[in-house]
């Protein structure tokens, strides 16, 4: 297995159409070694005047391409590449402007985008892993279920102390209802209440916790459930422990395409799924959403450390800020189990949860230092 995964392509010349200036800040060193060969543009008139040829790459964030970019491509030849955020990215949110660890460039699709096949689906669907392969898949989950480690990593950890009486313990993970994976990926239920009010059903017995999502606690996102709504669904809506510790108290999870159930495959426990997210459709998962597209291409069945070393050991890339280059999964979770024990020791953590003012001047900053590296 390579030390690193970034592809041979990050090379050649990228041109990103679309981003905003601080995400490019973000994005320019992770996307090649070579800042000059990165260019951003507003949009396909401006990518168009570059004149991009089959050796280039058009960049752009998410699921849908900008307009006029894919037909761009097409009639240059030039390679079309979808960003997003990895896996295990931070501390603290990429929406109050944190930059990431970790990034997932697909030349296929986006790995929650069930419509169509992604790379990740099809390094799943028929990638062979080696001895070796599995066992660092096996360390690397290991790691970050001994370290309490997820996507954001900037919640409080503690233990939880809900009132459950012995009943099973159901948790619901909100989301973002605007998110493209809700979006592209659910055909049934959609919303926070809908879910909510499928797992009452489906656990009629149950003790459900109700978990929002941080985007949408911090105010940054749709998807806010009133607690008198919640309430009538949920026995215990959790809005200040971390993810981890609420998977962590659980018996069983039920989500539509939350991250938090592949957290909680990662921590042996049953995920029930309401949409069709990556993790889902490969005999791991109970899978509710009956219409999936995805169904009829996942057909192959995989262990956890196999879905682990394709999801995270070899779509992702892995960059570390301190040394400006590529680097491994082990290190980066490595540097944000550091990052983040340092925070909750110094009291950071409760700072990077807080503040629009403190937001605005993490924005300011980091279009300063755009300005100051542009090529």
């Amino acid at each position: 297995m390579p030390d690193v995964n970034a592809p041979a392509w990050l090379g050649q010349r990228l041109i990103g159409v679309g981003f905003r200036r601080w995400k490019q800040a973000h994005l320019r060193p992770l996307l090649s070694l070579q800042p000059g060969r990165v260019v951003f543009v507003a949009d396909e008139a401006a990518a168009t005047a570059l004149q991009p040829t089959a050796a280039d790459a058009l960049v752009f964030w998410g699921a849908t391409p900008p307009p006029g970019v894919a037909a761009l491509a097409q009639r240059s030849g030039a390679r079309l590449v979808r960003v997003e955020d990895g896996f295990v990215r931070s501390v603290g949110l990429g929406s109050d402007l944190i930059r990431p660890l970790s990034l997932v460039l697909d030349t296929q699709g986006i790995y929650f985008d069930p419509t169509q096949p992604s790379a990740l689906e099809a390094l799943l669907n028929t990638a062979t892993f080696s001895a070796d392969e599995l066992a660092e898949a096996a360390r690397v989950r290991a790691f970050i279920v001994g370290h309490g480690l997820t996507k954001y990593n900037h919640e409080p950890r503690g233990v939880a102390q809900w009132p459950s009486a012995g009943r099973r313990v159901v948790l619901v993970p909100g989301q973002v209802e605007d998110d493209a994976s809700i979006r592209l990926g659910c055909t049934g239920v959609k919303t926070n209440a809908g879910l909510l009010q499928a797992a009452r059903a489906a656990c009629p017995e149950a003790f459900i916790v109700y978990k929002p999502h941080p985007d949408v606690a911090s105010g940054n996102r749709r998807g806010r459930l009133s607690l008198a709504e919640a309430a009538r669904w949920a026995d215990h809506v959790e809005p200040t422990l971390s993810v981890v510790s609420c998977i962590e108290a659980c018996d069983e999870l039920h989500t539509l395409t939350s991250l938090a159930g592949f957290d909680a495959l990662l921590r042996g426990k049953r995920v029930v799924t309401h949409g069709q997210p990556f993790y889902a459709g490969w005999g791991l998962t109970d899978d509710r959403a009956l219409e999936g597209v995805a169904w009829v291409r996942r057909q192959r069945r995989l262990s956890l450390d196999e879905l682990v070393a394709g999801t995270l050991l070899r779509y992702p890339i892995y960059w570390d800020w301190q040394l400006r280059g590529y680097t491994t999964c082990m290190a980066v979770l490595r540097q944000l189990a550091t990052t983040r024990d340092a925070l909750a020791a110094s009291g950071g953590l409760a700072r990077l949860r807080t503040g629009w003012l403190r937001r605005q001047g993490r924005k300011a900053r980091t279009l300063f230092d755009a300005w100051q590296t542009m090529p």
